[in-house]
């Protein structure tokens, strides 16, 4: 049985079918895993030794609409994914840096039906980006290329802000420019000892001038003052749920 098939049984019993409905009609996450499997093969790099390196973080972006349908299922959806490439990353006998991670966004300017998926080699402290343009993804025939324009996270508060976390026992995380992620294990930036939450479970993102959360495909999810999210802009005050851990947002000057 080839990957596609296991990850297409296994997408069977998930949810008792959700999956099948929800992309009834629009993108199907078969079609996504071939664009994955296609990037890796496409960004191929020879190390010493004869080893080939492919990427290993693989971003999904999904048109708005297609977004909203799949977000009570990207959690599920994204460990499916990363799972299934890292199968057939094994069978071509390829090399990655750490585990396979597949995260799940929402691509402004999409059309229904249409996805666009990026890949980057995550080193465990930065990510190095590869050259060639990502796989934009459309209706079977109908492909083309995005040289990497992406979007912008909705409007947040204003820049020049010191910006932390503050958990329930006191304990304040300044958050730096750039990517933060959370989690329990060696690839966090900010690990935290809880069971719930996943080695790799959310990533802050902070320009300056507004903090993004997303959800890394994690086990138990990311909650937003009491609401699952896949992808959300912090507002001052913002209570992140993470297992059985809670950081309160805070905003400085």
């Amino acid at each position: 049985m080839s990957v596609l098939q296991r990850f297409e049984k296994r997408l069977e019993g998930l949810v008792e079918g959700a999956f099948a409905k929800v992309f009834k009609g629009v993108v199907h996450p078969v079609e996504i895993l071939n664009a994955m499997q296609r990037e890796a093969e496409a960004h191929k790099a020879i190390l010493a030794g004869g080893r080939t390196l492919v990427p290993n973080r693989y971003v999904i972006d999904l048109s708005p609409y297609d977004h909203s349908r799949l977000a009570p299922y990207a959690a599920a959806l994204a460990q499916e994914l990363a799972q299934s490439q890292a199968e057939f990353i094994g069978e071509q006998a390829w090399t990655v840096y750490g585990d396979v991670i597949v995260e799940i966004e929402r691509g402004e300017g999409l059309d229904t039906g249409m996805f666009r998926v990026t890949a980057e080699v995550y080193t465990g402290g930065e990510v190095a980006p590869v050259s060639a343009p990502g796989y934009d993804a459309g209706p079977p025939g109908y492909p083309s290329y995005d040289q990497g324009g992406g979007y912008g996270p909705p409007p947040g508060h204003g820049g020049g802000r010191n910006v932390r976390l503050v958990s329930g026992d006191g304990r304040t995380y300044p958050l730096q420019m750039g990517s933060t992620v959370i989690g329990r294990g060696d690839q966090a930036n900010l690990r935290l000892p809880d069971v719930g939450i996943s080695r790799r479970h959310a990533r802050l993102d902070f320009d300056g001038g507004q903090v993004v959360l997303t959800d890394l495909g994690s086990t138990n999810g990311t909650m937003v003052n009491g609401q699952r999210v896949s992808a959300v802009a912090l507002n001052p005050g913002d209570m992140i749920q993470l297992g059985t851990t809670t950081l309160t947002f805070r905003v400085d000057g």
